[in-house]
């Protein structure tokens, strides 16, 4: 078969123009870009998404970024492909966590056995699991709002109870773990994870946005973003998914690399 030549997304304008977006929060283009990438199956682009932040640093003005700013930056970007495991699948982030330690110096890298920013280990190892889960939890219920126990229990009742408790595990011990990502920060990871993942047909036959993405659009409000804030964050998300090659299809259209419906909005 001939090779395929696949789009250039991380371009310097594009970088340039997501990190000057005035409505972003500041330090999270580089991590949303990333989560993305990851998600479109682009991991190869992910390490010109480091580079930029390495030599622009996490702002909107221009000043290369000193040794703190840059761990920071490191730390995040795991961090966020970390937590888009959930969303997007295991083997996308184990390749864009290994694409993105191709381009990190050892310096800004955590090895095991040494110090954890997360403090994860300790947590598998040492804190009660009820614990744990609890926290997940509230995490959960802080996202969700006043249908938590509706969502959660609609998972519980999906045919097999497993699927409740996956949620609490992944909700428990890797989206409620806020030491390097906050709250509102981990609900831009799942806005990330979700936009490129198009729409789904109902049950109806009929099409529908993605109800995950519309229910963590609300979720961010909620873990404290500004709707300003998630409006940019969705944004910057489409435009790095139309750079990919994703368009809106039409209704009709059988298949494609694009969005069956609208893109959840708030």
């Amino acid at each position: 078969m001939p090779s395929v030549t696949l789009p250039v997304i991380a371009t310097p304008a594009l970088l340039s123009w997501i990190r000057g977006h005035p409505q972003l929060p500041l330090h999270s283009w580089y991590f949303i870009a990333g989560v993305t990438l990851s998600v479109l199956n682009r991991p190869d682009e992910i390490p010109k998404v480091f580079k930029y932040a390495m030599e622009k640093g996490a702002s909107r003005a221009d000043s290369r970024p000193g040794h703190d700013e840059q761990l920071q930056i490191a730390r995040k970007m795991r961090e966020a492909l970390v937590k888009a495991a959930p969303i997007g699948g295991l083997p996308k982030a184990i390749n864009a966590l290994f694409a993105l330690k191709s381009a990190t110096p050892p310096a800004l890298l955590d090895e095991p056995l040494g110090y954890s920013p997360t403090a994860r280990p300790v947590e598998i190892y040492d804190v009660p699991s009820s614990t744990i889960l609890h926290r997940g939890q509230t995490f959960f219920d802080k996202v969700y709002g006043k249908v938590s126990k509706r969502v959660m229990g609609q998972m519980d009742r999906s045919g097999t109870e497993d699927l409740g408790i996956t949620a609490r595990l992944m909700y428990g011990y890797i989206l409620s773990n806020t030491s390097i990502l906050t709250a509102a920060e981990s609900s831009y990871v799942l806005i990330a994870g979700l936009i490129p993942q198009d729409t789904v047909v109902a049950a109806n036959g009929q099409l529908e946005v993605n109800p995950q993405l519309k229910g963590h659009l609300k979720g961010a409000l909620n873990n404290g973003a500004t709707a300003e804030q998630v409006k940019a964050v969705r944004e910057i998300i489409i435009r790095i998914c139309e750079a990919s090659g994703m368009t809106r299809l039409g209704d009709t259209v059988p298949g494609g690399w694009g969005w069956r419906g609208e893109v959840a909005n708030l």
